[in-house]
C-alpha cells in the first residue's frame, strides 16, 4: 500500500460493547479525501503547507507505542505490596518471588526481563495508577478521548497533531504513522501527517521499471505544480515530503534482529525511520490484542506470557537499533484503559479504569516506578483508581523533550508534576 499524507477532522463511531475491539482494531475516517494515482490526500479545511522546507534533522522524537484493546497494567507492573492484588487473583496473580526490578510495592512481570538492562541503566520508567479523568470502558470511545486528549471538545485533532503543529515548519515529515493507512487519533488534525505500512511504500505507484523515463511523475508534477488552490499545494507536499524520505529507505533494514511478529516488524520499520534522520518528530505505532476476557493466562501458559515477552523483546530490539539517534527518543507505551482487579471465571479479566504506562528513552527518570498508589479494594466496582492524569505524563514528556506550551497541546488542562521526565 503506498504512504498516505493526511490531514482530516472526523467523528469516531459509536460503540456499544467488547465486540468493537475485535470487529475493527484501529478505528478513523477520511474526509473530503482525493484518490490520485495511488496516493491518497485528504484536505480539511485549512491548506496544506505548500513547498514545505528540505527535510532537517529533528531534535527530539517522540514514539507512541498504543497497546491497543486495554492491556492488564496490574499483571505488567505488579502491586506484590497489596495483598487485596493476590486476594482478587487466586489463579493469575504472580508470585511476588518471580518478579523482576522489585521494590516494596511493585515488580516487573518476568516476561519483561529483554527491558531489565533498560531499567537498570536509569532509561526505563514506569507510571501507575494513570488514565482518563472519569471512566470509560468503551474500548473505541475511550481511544478517541485518550487521543484527542482535550474532553469536551467537538473538533477532531489529536494531541500528536497539536504538538507538531507547535513547529510551523507544516511538512508531512513532521508526524509518521506506521500502520495500514489509517491514521490513528492522535496524529488527526489539521497539520498534514505521513502513514504507510513499510519505508518502501512511500513512493508514487507506478513510478518503477514499467514506466519509462518517470513518465508518471512527469505527469503528476505537470498536472499539479501550477495548480491552484489546496489540492495543488498539498500534492506538492505530498510530493516533497516523497522526495525528503528517501534517506530512510537507504538506511539499513534491521528486521532480522526483531521478533517475528507485526510489533517487531513494525518497531524496526520506526527505527529506519529514525535513523534515516530526515525531520520525523513523532511515530505512531499499535500492539494489539490486549483484550483479554479469557485465557489471560498465569506464568504458564496465557495471552499475557505472549503479548508481554514481544512487547518487551521488540522495544529492546528498537532501542538498541537506533544506534547513534538513540540519545534523542523518547518511547511512551500506554493502553486505553485497565482491566478489573478481580480476575472472572475465565482466566481472565474485565474491563477496568487505572492502568501503568512506561516511559524510555532519552530525559527518562527510569529505573523507578513513579505515581500515586491509591490501593485495591475489593467493592462492587473493584477497579484500580486514577490517581495521576495521563495528560500529565504526556505533558512532562512534551515541555521537557520539544519545549512545546503543554496550553496548547492540552487545552484547559493544569498538568500535575509526575517526576518521570528530568
Amino acid at each position: 500500500m503506498p504512504a498516505t499524507v493526511a490531514r482530516s477532522s472526523s467523528s469516531g463511531p459509536d460503540d456499544a460493547c467488547c465486540g468493537e475491539f475485535r470487529s475493527v482494531s484501529r478505528r478513523g475516517l477520511f474526509v473530503g479525501a482525493l484518490a490520485l494515482a495511488g496516493t491518497t490526500t485528504a484536505v480539511g479545511s485549512a491548506v496544506v503547507t505548500a513547498s514545505p522546507a528540505s527535510a532537517a534533522s529533528a531534535d527530539s522524537v517522540l514514539v507512541v507505542l498504543s497497546l491497543r484493546g486495554a492491556a492488564d497494567g496490574l499483571s505488567l507492573v505488579v502491586p506484590h505490596g497489596d495483598p487485596v492484588y493476590y486476594q482478587a487473583r487466586p489463579r493469575l496473580a504472580i508470585p511476588a518471588e518471580r518478579l523482576l526490578a522489585k521494590d516494596a510495592m511493585f515488580g516487573l512481570h518476568p516476561s519483561l526481563a529483554p527491558l531489565l538492562p533498560l531499567w537498570e541503566s536509569g532509561r526505563l520508567a514506569a507510571v501507575h495508577a494513570t488514565g482518563l479523568p472519569a471512566p470509560n470502558r468503551s474500548h473505541f470511545a475511550a481511544m478517541e478521548e485518550v487521543e484527542d486528549a482535550n474532553p469536551g471538545s467537538t473538533v477532531r485533532q489529536g494531541w500528536l497533531n497539536r504538538l507538531i503543529g507547535t513547529d510551523a515548519g507544516g511538512s508531512p515529515l513532521q508526524g509518521f504513522n506506521v500502520g495500514g493507512g489509517v491514521i490513528p487519533g492522535a496524529l488527526f488534525g489539521d497539520e498534514p501527517v505521513m502513514s504507510a505500512g513499510s519505508v518502501d511504500d512511500v513512493r508514487i505507484p507506478g513510478d518503477d521499471e514499467w514506466v519509462s523515463q518517470d513518465g508518471r511523475k512527469r505527469s503528476l508534477h505537470t498536472l499539479w505544480d501550477t495548480h491552484p488552490g489546496p489540492l495543488g499545494k498539498a500534492m506538492r507536499s505530498t510530493f516533497s515530503a516523497i522526495t525528503d524520505f528517501r534517506p530512510v529507505q537507504a538506511a539499513a533494514d534491521n528486521e532480522d534482529r526483531y521478533p517475528n511478529s507485526d510489533l517487531g516488524r513494525a518497531l524496526a520499520t520506526v527505527a529506519r525511520v529514525v535513523r534515516g534522520d530526515v525531520g520525523v518528530q513523532v511515530l505512531t505505532v499499535d500492539q494489539g490484542d490486549w483484550d483479554m476476557h479469557s485465557g489471560l493466562g498465569t506464568l504458564e501458559w496465557g495471552q499475557m506470557l505472549h503479548n508481554a515477552d514481544d512487547l518487551a523483546t521488540s522495544v529492546a530490539a528498537f532501542m538498541d537499533d537506533l544506534g547513534s539517534q538513540q540519545s534523542k527518543v523518547t518511547l511512551l507505551v500506554l493502553s486505553e484503559f485497565g482491566r478489573r482487579t478481580v480476575e472472572n471465571d475465565n482466566y481472565g479479566l474485565d474491563h477496568g479504569y487505572g492502568n501503568v504506562m512506561f516511559v524510555a528513552g532519552s530525559g527518562v527518570r527510569g529505573g523507578a516506578f513513579h505515581g500515586r498508589w491509591p490501593g485495591l479494594t475489593l467493592d462492587d466496582d473493584a477497579d484500580l483508581l486514577v490517581t495521576t492524569d495521563y495528560r500529565s505524563v504526556l505533558a512532562e514528556i512534551v515541555s521537557t523533550r520539544f519545549g512545546s506550551s503543554t496550553a496548547t497541546v492540552f487545552p484547559g488542562f493544569t498538568p500535575t508534576p509526575v517526576g518521570v521526565m528530568t
